[in-house]
């Protein structure tokens, strides 16, 4: 990796369908095949009820900003370009929370319970991340 390249995520078997989703400009998220919960991080038991038995669904992509903060200060080299940006927790239209970046905006104008859509950073010629966006 060189000195300016941002890190790329952690993929193992759980969250390989997530990144491929990623990849793909598909948001997706883990059901549960029992009792239907959705749920983000990929992990390999449901949440809600302990079940094994998970498959994936897309996200519409939208949610809102539940909180945030803004970076004035590189964690490294990497994302020194970037500065200041903002870290939020993005509360998705179908429950599940994450945590993210808001981009395409000046970071002045983030608040809380603002609508913002998904978007990707591509990282690796396989790998996006996901980053979200105001929406208009």
């Amino acid at each position: 990796m060189s000195v300016n390249a941002k890190p790329l995520p952690p993929i193992n078997p759980d969250t390989q369908p997530f990144w491929d989703g990623c990849a793909q400009g598909r948001l997706l998220l883990q059901r549960c095949g029992d009792c239907g919960h959705l749920q983000f991080y990929p992990r390999m038991l449901c949440a809600a009820c302990g079940s094994r038995t998970l498959d994936w669904a897309e996200s519409c992509g939208r949610g809102t900003v539940k909180t945030f903060t803004i970076i004035r200060r590189a964690v490294s080299a990497a994302f020194e370009p970037d500065v200041p940006y903002v870290v939020a927790l993005v509360e998705l239209e179908e429950g599940p929370t994450l945590m993210s970046n808001i981009i395409g905006c000046d970071p002045a104008v983030v608040a809380i319970g603002q609508p913002v859509r998904v978007t990707f950073e591509t990282r690796a010629e396989s790998v996006a991340v996901p980053q979200f966006e105001p929406m208009p």
